[in-house]
């Protein structure tokens, strides 16, 4: 494989990205009170885990190690979400704010695609993509059905 450390670079950010999004569904989750609304959400983190561990063991597999914290950005990240959303449980506000920060996500997901990748590794990319995008639908789903 050529520029491994590269690859392994881009894939932690997609990692990164993921832990991002586990800690925000944590913090959207403790705010639900519509059961129905919850458990999409529970769903949905429970797929950007998956997407945690499939990444981690494939950065280990090509000789990597994966960078399992939040890092800055993240942590300023979840600060924002909180002063965001504020005291707020309105299920239609935190299923936009979740709408967002995924686009956030599957934007930042593809400079990733972007970058210098194998066609394995752009493969994994572009399965939790694919996996994003369909949680998106999914919360969009939610607002129709809010109406």
């Amino acid at each position: 494989m050529k520029n491994n450390s590269e690859t392994i670079k881009s894939l932690n950010q997609l990692l990164q990205g993921e832990y991002m999004a586990v800690e925000s569904f944590n913090n959207f989750i403790s705010r639900l009170e519509d059961e129905k609304v919850k458990k999409v959400f529970q769903d949905i983190q429970k797929q950007h885990r998956e997407n945690i561990d499939m990444l981690a063991n494939y950065i280990q597999n090509i000789g990597g190690q994966p960078d399992e914290n939040l890092g800055m950005k993240g942590k300023m990240g979840d600060i924002k979400l909180n002063i965001d959303l504020g005291s707020t449980s309105d299920n239609e506000e935190i299923i936009r704010k979740a709408i967002e920060g995924e686009t956030q996500g599957i934007n930042m997901g593809e400079e990733v695609l972007r970058g210098n990748l194998d066609d394995k590794s752009r493969d994994i990319a572009g399965e939790i993509l694919k996996k994003d995008r369909e949680s998106i639908d999914r919360l969009k789903e939610l607002l129709m059905v809010k109406r």
